[in-house]
């Protein structure tokens, strides 16, 4: 007897510990059902393990096309492709479950209208109703719809006038080819947008993308639709005017003339002055920086006074050239180049910083310059050369290479190719308004970044030259979001007796640029503040607190950010001994990347 009541009391606990049974509600559930119902699953629904009835539960019993969250509490996507589904989409029904995140029912042969309760789906980042015969217009309660990212309705039968999805700021794919769509086009967030194709239907009027960020395939087949992308021109508006019209325009026209006149002087004026700042004097701007940064940087002068910042050295003691050194990838631009060049052509004062100034320079013939001058380094004029021509002989096409420097006892200055498209630590502090940023963008750099650290690593190890500094604003960035590690090896690091660890502060430095990826704060206090938050927060089982909201409204996969988040702290551990080594840190990304890419390939167009 007593045998019996131990066994019934441990089962009420197991109960109690372990509960079974359903996790969804049974309204959602039912209506999940009637959802399944009205798509007509026909002779599909007798495969095994197929679920859809109200006497099992979504999640725990993994209902067919069926994803939950990681703790199977509720459905987080529906994936219903090519099973041949011959009836009609009941959004009301669908829409009870309201976190759902992803709704794919493409290539099917479903029919009907797309009804308005479409908005009750409140979380949907993902909508997927491609290559069926839906009709119709589209519903404008998608507008509602705040956290879409990428709707896919092409080839379909819809027609009427589509949506105003101008306020869905997160929308990265617009799809909506092959159908019969009429009206105008709306004011699409075109340089947000990745994918967009509106062609073949029948839409007219003028193609509001003034930023051509797409070409005339996204517009063809729509033989009344005029724009500057597509062989029909929009026609220009002829007006009659009138003579006291011809006097009105006339008067505006002399007025913009005058206006006109006076900003060229002003502007001729501003350059004239532009003219005598020259990175060898210093500007009026630089001197208030010097005065504003704490940084161990300080004035050589007064009130009243100048000086060369880069100091001209032939006549020194030491006899110095006063040519630039090129190395074996030089640019056009410094073909020839000598130092005197450097402080007569144009100069902006681009950086300071502790150890140097960075400034963007105009040659008067080639391409824009970037010249680090660095201050305070404690290196012989013999021991810097073979240093820079050492970096040289190592090349990755992820590292910005050095095209020339200059040497003498008073100045060291470094000569880049200077980059258009900034820095890494600007484009997450969002000040490069207008480029994109997703996910896939922050992989790749942060794949590009590791391989490359990873060769000069290893390439440079009996050199023992490692970065030093790396930062996210030494990630420079190309028009097609490529990145380049610049700066490398211009500190020499001084870790006394343990030299052979100075690759591991580089790595602890990279597991500070995957969190910055990740959460999109920026960096203090050599990144400790960052590092320190989010160990706190993933301690406390928070880790999704963790990620940029952006890529949370992107819906990008949280198990691959869970993934490179984990690889984060394996770099900045607080004992470095175990820390992995770059080359390890490299092949962890790539696999990560590798895996991302298949499950896009998988999913999106």
């Amino acid at each position: 007897m007593c045998r019996i009541q131990f066994v019934l009391v441990v089962s009420f606990v197991l109960v109690l510990v372990f509960p079974v049974g359903k996790t969804e509600t049974k309204d959602v559930v039912e209506a999940l059902v009637d959802f399944m119902q009205k798509l007509g699953p026909g002779s599909i629904q007798n495969t095994p393990n197929w679920g859809w009835n109200s006497s099992s539960d979504p999640c725990m019993n993994h209902w067919y096309g069926v994803r939950c969250d990681n703790n199977n509490q509720t459905v987080k996507s529906i994936v219903l492709e090519q099973i041949n589904l011959s009836g009609t989409v009941d959004f009301e029904s669908v829409c009870k479950e309201t976190n759902l995140l992803l709704l794919s029912l493409k290539f099917n042969n479903l029919t009907g209208t797309l009804s308005q309760e479409i908005s009750n789906c409140k979380r949907l980042r993902l909508l997927y109703l491609n290559g069926n015969h839906f009709s119709g217009d589209l519903p404008n309660s998608l507008t509602t719809l705040a956290n879409l990212v990428r709707i896919d309705v092409s080839s379909n039968e819809l027609s009427g006038n589509l949506p105003d999805l101008s306020r869905n700021t997160g929308l990265l794919t617009f799809l909506a080819q092959n159908n019969r769509l009429t009206g105008q086009l709306p004011n699409f967030n075109y340089n947000q947008l990745q994918y967009f194709d509106v062609s073949n239907n029948d839409l007219s009027g003028v193609v509001p993308d003034e930023t051509g960020h797409f070409g005339a395939k996204s517009f063809a087949g729509n033989p009344r639709l005029c724009g500057k992308e597509l062989s029909k021109a929009c026609p220009s508006k002829k007006k009659h005017k009138s003579l006291h019209d011809l006097l009105i325009y006339s008067a505006f026209a002399i007025l913009g003339l005058i206006i006109l006149v006076l900003v060229a002087l002003i502007f001729l004026k501003k350059r004239q002055n532009l003219e005598h700042t020259k990175i060898g004097t210093k500007s009026t701007k630089e001197e208030g920086v010097k005065s504003t940064e704490n940084d161990g940087v300080t004035s050589d002068s007064k009130i009243g006074q100048s000086r060369s910042e880069f100091s001209i050295t032939s006549a020194e003691n030491g006899g110095v050239s006063a040519s630039l050194v090129v190395l074996s990838s030089p640019v056009e631009a410094v073909n020839g180049l000598r130092f005197e060049d450097l402080l007569r052509a144009q100069a902006e004062l681009i950086g300071r910083g502790k150890h140097g100034s960075l400034y963007k320079v105009l040659p008067d013939v080639g391409v824009p310059l970037a010249v680090k001058r660095i201050k305070d380094w404690e290196i012989s004029r013999d021991e810097f050369k073979k240093r820079m021509q050492r970096i040289d002989q190592v090349k990755h096409p992820n590292v910005l290479p050095i095209v020339a420097y200059y040497s003498s006892k008073q100045e060291k200055l470094l000569v880049y190719e200077f980059q258009q498209n900034g820095n890494l630590f600007n484009l997450l502090q969002g000040s490069q308004i207008g480029k994109i940023f997703d996910w896939g963008s922050r992989l790749n750099i942060a794949c590009n970044t590791a391989e490359a650290l990873a060769f000069m690593h290893t390439e440079l190890k009996d050199d023992q030259i490692a970065h030093g500094n790396l930062k996210s604003s030494n990630i420079l960035l190309t028009k097609d979001m490529n990145s380049y590690i610049s700066e490398y090896g211009l500190m020499v690091v001084d870790n006394g007796s343990q030299d052979s660890n100075i690759f591991n502060l580089d790595v602890c430095a990279f597991g500070v640029l995957l969190l910055e990826l990740l959460t999109g704060k920026p960096v203090q206090s050599n990144g400790l503040d960052l590092a320190k938050w989010v160990n706190s927060v993933v301690k406390e089982e928070w880790t999704g607190e963790v990620f940029d909201k952006a890529l949370v409204v992107e819906g990008a996969s949280e198990e691959r950010m869970v993934g490179l988040l984990q690889i984060a702290l394996k770099c900045i551990n607080g004992s470095p001994d175990l820390r992995p080594g770059m080359d390890q840190v490299a092949t962890m990304i790539v696999s990560l990347k590798e895996e991302d890419e298949r499950s896009m390939a998988s999913s999106d167009p």
